[in-house]
């Protein structure tokens, strides 16, 4: 698609800032009014449309299709969007380990146990760890409470923990690269232990790497993405 506006900039509607493209404000996919609730998210989704050339390049509006998510998607039924995140804290990849006399499991006791010792301590939480790859169920109180922290984020935060979440494979490690502070390299890191063990072992594949740095791009991505919605 050819660009077809000139001048890009963020009004104040109502509680919140939309995006206008030579005055006129931008709609969601679902055609409603896309109003978010800073002015560093509106800024930074200007900055996409700013940054676009005489073509537009779809793949480059990575905040505006979280939006749009967020409040076609999510704001009409945050129970589901609530509901189709809870599975990855039943199966949360720092849970499942690997036999404990393996070297492997070494690695992820130093790596993965303060993590998960640390959303214990901040969600008063207790998860089971598992060796081996045989299913095993979390407490029912343990899923009630990160049920319960869920509920306490809006739609945009929800929207953004479903990126961080389904790429880390991890509630625990999707939750934590939304909050304020983050360490998300440290987290990253974390998510792709044993991929990277594997590297260590048999070699480096190019293609797995470039993989793996357009993931590392869109977690960090969704976490600011998250960072900008609280302004």
């Amino acid at each position: 698609m050819k660009r077809f506006y000139k001048q890009v900039a963020v009004a104040r509607e109502g509680e919140g800032y939309r995006v206008t493209l030579d005055g006129r404000g931008i709609r969601t996919v679902a055609r409603q009014p896309q109003i978010v609730p800073s002015a560093a998210l509106a800024g930074a989704m200007a900055a996409e449309w700013d940054g676009q050339g005489e073509e537009i390049e779809p793949a480059r509006f990575v905040f505006r299709d979280m939006a749009d998510y967020a409040l076609d998607v999510v704001a009409p039924d945050r129970a589901r969007a609530i509901m189709e995140l809870l599975p990855y804290g039943e199966t949360d990849t720092l849970c499942y380990r690997a036999e404990p006399d393996e070297p492997l499991a070494a690695r992820q006791r130093e790596v993965w146990e303060p993590l998960l010792a640390a959303a214990e301590a901040r969600h008063g939480v207790r998860f089971q760890r598992v060796a081996g790859i045989i299913h095993k169920p979390q407490a029912g109180e343990t899923l009630a409470a990160l049920q319960a922290v869920l509920e306490g984020l809006d739609a945009f935060a929800l929207a953004a923990l479903r990126n961080t979440t389904s790429l880390a494979a991890s509630l625990v490690l999707g939750i934590e690269a939304i909050l304020p502070d983050a360490d998300l390299d440290t987290l990253w890191n974390a998510a792709n232990l044993e991929e990277d063990w594997q590297a260590e072992l048999w070699g480096k594949d190019e293609e797995a790497m470039a993989r793996r740095d357009l993931r590392r791009g869109a977690f960090i991505a969704a976490a600011r993405f998250a960072g900008l919605s609280r302004g």
